[in-house]
């Protein structure tokens, strides 16, 4: 079974990329599963219901995020009433808050597979332990259900590798995601979990994280509240293609994908 999950869509840039050139990924690569991190899809902070939309009529089957899905307020009534749908938020999030962080769903070609969103906290805000609620969430996965495909949308690089070994042999794959700079230390682990510590942004790469940079940077120097707007140039698509058994949920392979 092939995987292919697209990293963080970044504003206007990211979904015009994405909309140009999965298609021909797709007959490219013949994933079985399409996969995409949207929380940024929105001008590059949070995402919304029509976005959403956009994105999964794209052919993405799930689409995760992470602490900025709640930027936009008309996704909280989305996430509420879709609370069993495609567009999942962190599962480490109190328990009260809208939404869902576990997606169970098939192939077309029936094949069984669940999506995992956890979030960290190092350097992110002080939620429920994402380790923990990996293991919380894996108890509510039916055994059939080999293929499991986690989003760990984290700050620091220890975090992501910590799970990705925590859960080795557990999962199919431990993607990290949120800090918008594609990893070189894509690997699958000795029990059969892919990882890879960020995939990288869909969206501009002329720009500090999809920002323009002169905004970043003189922010940096004055340290003044700014406007931060989405750069425009060297856009990318930037993903990873995982081939996995589907028999026993195990990763065979993951490899880095960058398109201009």
């Amino acid at each position: 079974m092939r995987i292919l999950f697209v990293g963080d869509v970044f504003g206007q840039p990211g979904r015009r990329i994405t909309k140009e050139l999965l298609p021909a990924l797709r007959e490219e690569l013949a994933p079985d599963l399409v996969l995409a991190n949207g929380e940024n899809a929105a001008a590059g902070f949070g995402i919304t219901p029509s976005l959403v939309e956009e994105l999964l009529d794209l052919g993405i089957a799930v689409l995760t995020s992470g602490n900025h899905i709640w930027d936009r307020k008309e996704i909280v009534p989305y996430l509420t009433d879709h609370a069993d749908g495609r567009l999942l938020r962190p599962a480490n999030y109190p328990a009260s808050a809208p939404g869902h962080g576990l997606y169970l769903g098939k192939t077309a070609a029936g094949v069984e597979y669940a999506v995992l969103n956890l979030q960290g906290r190092v350097f992110m805000p002080t939620i429920e332990c994402p380790f923990r609620t990996a293991d919380s969430l894996l108890e509510k996965i039916p055994p059939t259900v080999r293929i499991r495909i986690v989003d760990m949308h984290a700050e620091a690089t220890s975090e992501k590798l910590a799970l990705g070994w925590y859960l080795d042999g557990r999962v199919t794959a431990v993607l990290g995601t949120h800090t918008h700079i594609p990893t070189a230390d894509e690997t699958v682990l000795p029990q059969g979990t892919a990882s890879i510590t960020d995939l990288g942004m869909t969206g501009p790469y002329d720009s500090v994280i999809g920002i323009e940079k002169q905004k970043v940077i003189k922010k940096c120097l004055d340290q003044m509240p700014a406007r931060f707007e989405v750069a425009k140039g060297d856009t990318r698509l930037a993903a990873v293609l995982i081939e996995a058994d589907a028999e026993t949920g195990r990763a065979t392979s993951i490899q880095r994908i960058m398109r201009r």
